[in-house]
């Protein structure tokens, strides 16, 4: 397998220290949240990044499906640097053309499929404060009742948490607010059974990322979209890591038909900068009033030329359709392999998830980092690939022919192939 390329940049590392050294340094100062982190990156350029001794890394996880557009993308950079030497920030009791003109944007995308509703937006900093928007705006339509979806994530916040399903990341925190029901996900008689008139939302993921790339079966966002409006329930769609063309349309959902109430997003609409949205539709645009939400750094204008240069480029680069073709190429090749730890690939665009017949994902996903290449393992037996939308189809070949010798140095003891 080929090793990471040594670039070294002292520009970048001599400063800071080596790898073990910051590495050390991190343990020291840094809450122990998320473990001794693998790499310590310093820079990053199109879909590679370096790390501190300067290996050269092909990014196959864009920051969890954030930087749809790379590292150090060009028009990102100049649509920040531009707006932040003209204005910064003016907080929310004023407004700024970016901050609307990134507000008609959305509203667009949400409403593609009825676009005679009008859709309103409300600007967070990350998807779990977009999450946390939509969910109190759930609780000014009269009923508390919200139906969620096992294995489900919306994220780390109070309200976020006491919808997202996973055991270990709810039980250190409870109670959680909200009368929270969790219904298999993808079963339509099950959600019929569990939406009545008490029942103020449903939210769900189009695909859900963190339980290991799972996407929702065929009709079921329809049938979820005719349930809640047969029981004067909101329909809220979870986008924070679908939207933005990850999954080859401006929304996951978009393809279905529907239009939901509350759609949330984030991830990849800043390319890394801070953002995220809630956007409501019809009816549900007018539940928040002046003073029932706020927030102080959510759609400074800084961040929304971020997102109106994501924008621009993935439509004058014809990027959707690239992510279509792309996320497919990628799926019929790792099949092609036919290795025998590989059991099917799931997903959509650029939201992949390769089953495999054994819990040896994260030690495949050692094994790639090792050669060069960033994944991760949502699951035990799912390596989740989440590249930038600009990725090429000879970079993505890279990663295929590096798969089968990870797969093998990730092989349980005793297991063939």
């Amino acid at each position: 397998m080929n090793q990471p390329e040594h670039t070294g940049n002292p520009e970048h590392t001599d400063k800071a220290g080596g790898q073990a050294e910051l590495i050390g340094r991190y343990g020291d100062v840094m809450m122990n949240t998320f473990g001794a982190p693998k790499r310590v990156f310093v820079r990053g350029e199109g879909v590679h990044v370096w790390d501190a001794d300067g290996r050269r890394y092909l990014d196959l996880l864009s920051g969890i499906a954030v930087n749809a557009l790379g590292q150090a993308h060009p028009a990102v950079l100049s649509a920040i640097t531009s707006q932040l030497s003209t204005l910064g920030h003016v907080s929310n009791f004023f407004a700024t053309p970016a901050q609307i003109a990134l507000a008609e944007k959305l509203a667009a995308i949400v409403t593609v499929n009825s676009p005679e509703l009008a859709a309103k937006v409300f600007f967070t900093n990350s998807g779990s404060e977009a999450n946390e928007a939509a969910f109190k705006a759930t609780r000014l339509t009269g009923r508390t009742k919200i139906i969620a979806m096992e294995g489900s994530f919306h994220g780390r916040t109070m309200g976020a948490l006491a919808i997202t399903s996973s055991e270990k990341y709810r039980k250190p925190f409870e109670p959680l607010p909200g009368e929270v029901t969790f219904v298999p996900y993808g079963d339509v008689e099950a959600l019929r059974a569990a939406v009545d008139e008490t029942v103020a939302a449903v939210v769900l993921e189009p695909v859900q990322g963190e339980n290991g790339v799972i996407p929702a079966p065929g009709g079921y966002l329809a049938a979820a979209r005719e349930i809640t409006t047969q029981q004067g329930a909101l329909l809220w769609i979870d986008e924070v890591q679908t939207g933005m063309g990850r999954c080859g349309s401006w929304l996951a959902h978009t393809p279905s038909g529907i239009t939901a109430d509350l759609v949330t997003m984030a991830k990849g609409l800043g390319n890394g900068f801070p953002i995220g949205a809630c956007i409501a539709t019809g009816p549900a645009a007018d539940l928040f009033t002046p003073g029932s939400h706020g927030t102080t750094f959510g759609g400074n204008p800084v961040a929304a030329a971020a997102g109106l240069a994501v924008f621009d480029v993935i439509e004058s680069e014809g990027l959707l359709e690239h992510v279509t073709q792309l996320g497919e190429r990628l799926a019929e090749q790792v099949m092609a392999l036919g290795h025998p730890a590989i059991k099917q690939v799931r997903g959509q665009g650029l939201l992949r998830g390769i089953v495999l017949s054994d819990a040896r994902a994260a030690a495949t996903h050692d094994a790639l980092l090792e050669a060069g290449f960033i994944t991760n393992a949502p699951r035990p037996d799912v390596l989740r690939i989440a590249p930038a939308l600009v990725t090429t189809a000879e970079q993505l070949d890279s990663f295929v022919a590096a798969l089968p010798t990870a797969l093998e140095a990730a092989a349980p003891r005793g297991a063939q192939g």
